[in-house]
């Protein structure tokens, strides 16, 4: 494999960049609001399984009194 100078390395990441396509204010915005939701949403479910089985160790524990 050939070795690359540190000046030709410089090129190809200066042409690689070129290449993306970089999101708009309105897309960053909008997958910003969507992970929130989301990770509301999770946060909410998983507090809800955790109550659950909360309930359910308190009362398995209530029995062994």
């Amino acid at each position: 494999m050939a070795k690359t100078s540190p000046v030709e390395f410089m090129r190809q990441v200066r042409a690689e960049t070129a290449k993306v396509v970089w999101p708009t204010r309105r897309e960053t915005v909008m997958t910003a609001v969507m992970v929130m939701i989301m990770t509301t949403l999770l946060a909410l479910f998983f507090f809800g399984v955790d109550s659950i089985f909360d309930a359910i160790v308190r009362g398995l524990l209530s029995l062994a009194e």
